[in-house]
């Protein structure tokens, strides 16, 4: 009788001891997140609250530059503002080295870039674009009492000031000069053409006629026709979420007029058709 007793206890002790573990383990189960939930970071996914980060860089009048109270102005500026406020979205604008931004997107440290970027097939291997928001091309600008060089055969064995990391570097790169040499920004390839001090530029047209208008730029001009068609994207990291966003403000204001008052803010005439997609 007392071994079946002392049997009959631990049972009943053992069975107690499996129905806690049972309720604890059940407790501690409805805090954790099942392996099949996605984290919002994995998915890319961002809040309707974020605040993107746009990178530009501020030396490529009239489309971006640096206001005297340090603040950003241009065609570039005015565009991303309203697409952030068709969208509702909350921009940090942020100065780089045109040379750096697409490493930065690359490297996640800014979200977007509105910098005159033109949609090539090999940035596009690294970044993702949005629809084109401005039709361009490449254009050499000489001296005006230059009558040497009147297409892009004559710049071989010239010497020729670019822009670092454009496509304007890439053309002088492939036209046999003498020397090219590199600036941080085109402003300052122009100025080394007006003191002399090479033949030529290659650079964005719109860049190049509005120094030459603007006066910034002084006894220069544009020689030939333009090298290039290009057009310019909006660059993000590789699958943003951000893109569809920019894409939708960027046709509302296509749609309502909005890209045309801002285009006729900073040039002349009328904007041209842009594509739904770049041809690259």
């Amino acid at each position: 009788m007392h071994i079946t007793r002392s049997r009959f206890l631990r049972q009943w002790a053992l069975g107690l001891l499996s129905f806690i573990c049972v309720l604890t383990f059940a407790a501690c189960g409805s805090g954790t997140p099942s392996t099949n939930t996605p984290n919002p970071a994995d998915t890319g996914e961002t809040s309707g609250n974020t605040t993107l980060r746009v990178a530009l860089d501020p030396t490529f009048p009239p489309f971006q530059t640096t206001t005297s109270g340090g603040g950003f102005e241009g065609f570039d500026i005015d565009l991303i503002n309203a697409i952030a406020e068709a969208e509702g979205l909350t921009l940090d604008m942020q100065g780089l080295p045109f040379d750096g931004i697409i490493p930065a997107l690359q490297a996640g440290t800014v979200d977007l870039t509105i910098s005159t970027m033109t949609i090539t097939p090999e940035r596009a291997q690294v970044v993702d674009f949005s629809r084109p928001y401005f039709k361009s091309g490449q254009a050499i600008a000489v001296q005006e009492s230059n009558s040497d060089i009147t297409s892009y055969d004559a710049l071989a064995g010239k010497r020729i000031a670019v822009q670092i990391g454009t496509v304007g570097a890439d053309q002088a790169n492939k036209a046999n000069a003498a020397d090219v040499r590199t600036f941080d920004n085109t402003p300052l390839a122009l100025q080394e053409l007006a003191n002399g001090n090479v033949d030529a530029v290659i650079g964005d047209a719109p860049v190049i006629l509005y120094a030459i208008k603007s006066g910034s730029a002084s006894g220069i001009k544009v020689a030939g026709e333009l090298l290039t068609e290009e057009y310019y994207g909006i660059a993000a990291p590789k699958n943003s979420p951000n893109l569809e966003a920019i894409n939708a403000g960027l046709a509302t204001l296509l749609e309502n007029g909005t890209y045309r008052e801002i285009y006729q803010k900073w040039f002349s005439g009328e904007p041209s058709e842009l594509p739904e997609q770049a041809p690259i």
